[in-house]
């Protein structure tokens, strides 16, 4: 039987874990209507969006509503290509919170809402959750797949959808799972570095 891990993840679960690649969009950054998707890699999905906003409200919107659509008791490792949804998630967030929500410089965290959120939610998990940094546009198929949804989403919001408010004003669209995966998509393209988990 394998050893408890000290990073809360416990390979003694069956091999049990939920991973979830996100992705957000901003059709024009700062200012343009954004989208966010996430594609459990076992099936489902669901992305949204919002009239105004940036790329890194879309990328933080992306795990919050991941995070909140995984609960239970498995660990939960999240996919995503930003590595400032990752850090603000993750290794950015203790030190915010010791300093009373200001940043290293003591400036104001930015959207301090979103990482408040995906704090409370993290929180209120009862398994583990981390994050693991992949390139983006590589081939990657879970990626490839949540970037499509979450440009879909921010064109639709952009078109004039009307959405459905759910949150802080973000449309809510869940879909059914994604195509079967194909052979060769079923594990991540050998980059020539290893993948960062936080």
């Amino acid at each position: 039987m394998p050893p408890k891990r000290n990073d809360g993840f416990d390979e003694r679960n069956d091999g049990v874990m939920i991973i979830v690649s996100t992705d957000g969009s901003c059709l024009r950054n700062p200012g343009g209507a954004i989208g966010w998707a996430w594609v459990n890699h076992s099936g489902g999905s669901a992305s949204g969006g919002g009239a105004v906003g940036t790329n890194q409200i879309a990328e933080l919107t992306a795990v919050l509503q991941a995070v909140r659509a995984h609960g239970g008791s498995e660990p939960l490792l999240i996919e995503s290509d930003s590595l400032y949804a990752i850090k603000c998630a993750s290794e950015w967030l203790p030190g915010w919170k010791r300093k009373g929500w200001r940043t290293a410089s003591g400036g104001p965290v930015k959207n301090l809402e979103l990482i408040r959120a995906i704090d409370d939610a993290i929180a209120d998990r009862d398994g583990p959750v981390r994050f693991r940094w992949v390139r983006g546009h590589v081939g990657n198929y879970f990626n490839e797949q949540a970037d499509t949804l979450a440009g879909q989403a921010a064109r639709a919001v952009a078109a004039g959808a009307e959405p459905e408010f759910a949150g802080s004003g973000v449309v809510v669209r869940a879909e059914p799972a994604p195509d079967p995966v194909p052979a060769a998509a079923s594990a991540p393209a050998d980059l020539g570095e290893p993948d960062t988990l936080f």
